[in-house]
């Protein structure tokens, strides 16, 4: 891949698989700043070992939001005695997350994104995120794209995308722009 950072011959790259839900409600998607990460996040984490991308999604975003969540998430038709299609997410990213300064990146991980519906804008995290409830903020398209620079280019052309996917055009959303 064409501009991608490699490890150093020798070097193993730890890669983890997460999943990550740009949730919407009323043409809005919910954000945070990422503590570790020092970045604007939707909810998401790990992948555990005895999930499914999408079950991670729905947990991990109950545990950071207490928003219960329908996936906008296609499912294939391919089913028989041994296989079942799951859903799908609507972007795969390979994100470097331990990058060193002489470009080495230690750690990656493979993110599901998935687009979910949510009724309500009432953030009630649970568990060890309760503390954080204040920290979520909802931004529209328009917030999105005219505060890009508090924002990784990626969060702001996904949000869109969700907040189109889920909500439809908007007269306030210009359309196809990031």
């Amino acid at each position: 891949m064409e501009g991608r950072r490699a490890p150093a011959p020798g070097m193993e790259t730890t890669r983890h698989f997460v999943a990550t839900v740009y949730v919407v409600c009323d043409g809005a998607t919910a954000l945070h700043e990422h503590e570790k990460l020092g970045m604007w996040l939707p909810p998401g984490g790990h992948v555990d070992r005895d999930e499914l991308p999408h079950e991670a999604a729905l947990r991990e975003t109950h545990e950071e939001t207490g928003l219960d969540v329908d996936l906008v998430a296609p499912v294939g038709d391919l089913t028989s005695e041994t296989v079942e299609s799951i859903p799908q997410p609507q972007s795969f990213l390979l994100e470097d997350i331990d990058v060193h300064p002489d470009g080495r990146v230690s750690h990656q991980h493979v993110d599901f994104v998935f687009f979910g519906r949510a009724g309500t804008r009432a953030i009630r995290p649970s568990g060890d995120d309760e503390a954080h409830s204040a920290e979520w903020e909802w931004f529209t398209a328009d917030e999105l794209r005219a505060n890009a620079e508090r924002f990784e280019p990626d969060v702001v052309e996904l949000g869109c995308r969700a907040i189109r996917t889920v909500d439809g055009p908007r007269q306030d959303d210009r359309g196809d722009r990031p």
